[in-house]
């Protein structure tokens, strides 16, 4: 493991790591950063405890609007505020912001460069029996494609709490991705994060690996259980997380491409538009490499419970460990 970053204890073993959803992450990184700045105000859909934004309605209660199931005013309302100076923060299931409010994003926020976070909870399939109607694995995707706009998808609940305050701190609009379940809490508070960097997680014993994983969200670490696994049984894997999928760490991605010569991405999201489109632009006008990409392959969700769902869809450990492998054989 790469000595340079501190991940948590028993990182490979799931009976003893901690568990915690990411949206968790966003509850507390919110209250942090209303502690930090007086102009941080946040504005809810109708789900406030669903989003955790409660904790902030609790402690700011003059500092929070309840907008009701109105999500195009939630963001509207949003860029208004921060024309005026605030830095507003709005919460809904990520399939209604940003799915059914994109355009005012794009239009009152993005075109007009508003400093506003959109926080997009209950994201991926692993919402579970909610099925198809409320699982976003299209957000990252449309989200990407406006201009100003950056994009975040951590790995867990203190990544996402860092996510949070890191996005109230920036310029611009934000969108952050959210998970409704509880998933293996890898990072600690000494773990880096930045907007526009990713890290390595796992590096392999020499200075170029047989192949490069690059993961983001809560399946960074069934990427670190595959490596893992194949690093036992002889492969050199270096698995990065790449929460910032836009602005995308090009640098390390480029040089992942050219010390591997095969990269694979891994993401609960549609392959098309998301990280893995992302990693495929940057990796194909630059230095081209054989890529493997894990993730809903131009399907609907489906109702079932999470971890059922992850394995139905192709983004189980076994799933990464055979794309891992075919990308290796692809380069040869």
């Amino acid at each position: 493991m790469n000595e340079k970053v501190k991940l948590a204890e028993h990182i490979f073993d799931l009976a003893k790591i901690e568990q915690k959803p990411t949206r968790m992450g966003f509850g507390e990184g919110l209250v942090l950063a209303g502690d930090e700045n007086k102009n941080v105000v946040a504005l809810c859909a109708d789900l406030t405890e669903s989003t955790q934004m409660h904790h902030f309605q609790k402690k700011y209660p003059d500092r929070f609007i309840e907008i009701g199931v109105a999500e195009q005013n939630l963001a509207s309302v949003a860029s208004g505020m921060a024309a005026m100076g605030k830095v507003p923060f709005i919460s809904s299931y990520a399939m209604f912001s940003p799915g059914r409010n994109w355009e005012q994003i794009r239009t009152t926020i993005c075109y007009n460069d508003r400093k506003v976070v959109i926080a997009g909870s209950h994201a991926g399939v692993s919402v579970g029996p909610d099925g198809a109607t409320h699982q976003a694995i299209e957000d990252m995707a449309i989200t990407r494609v406006i201009p100003n706009m950056t994009v975040l998808a951590p790995c867990d609940m203190v990544e996402a709490r860092k996510a949070t305050l890191a996005a109230a701190r920036s310029a611009g609009p934000v969108y952050i991705r959210f998970h409704r379940e509880k998933t293996p809490v890898m990072t600690t508070g000494a773990t880096p994060f930045a907007i526009g960097k990713a890290v390595i997680f796992l590096e392999s014993k020499k200075e170029r690996p047989d192949v490069v994983v690059i993961a983001c969200g809560p399946l960074v670490h069934n990427a670190m259980l595959a490596a893992d696994m194949l690093e036992k049984e002889g492969y050199e894997i270096r698995v990065i997380n790449s929460p910032s999928v836009k602005p995308l760490d090009q640098e390390t991605i480029l040089k992942a491409a050219r010390d591997a010569g095969a990269i694979v991405t891994v993401e609960e999201h549609q392959i098309a538009g998301g990280l893995g489109s992302a990693v495929a632009e940057v990796i194909s006008a630059n230095y081209p490499v054989p890529i493997e990409r894990i993730g809903v392959e131009d399907r609907f969700g489906e109702s079932g419970e999470p971890n059922e769902l992850i394995e139905h869809f192709g983004m189980g450990v076994k799933h990464i460990r055979a794309a891992i492998l075919k990308a290796i054989q692809r380069k040869s």
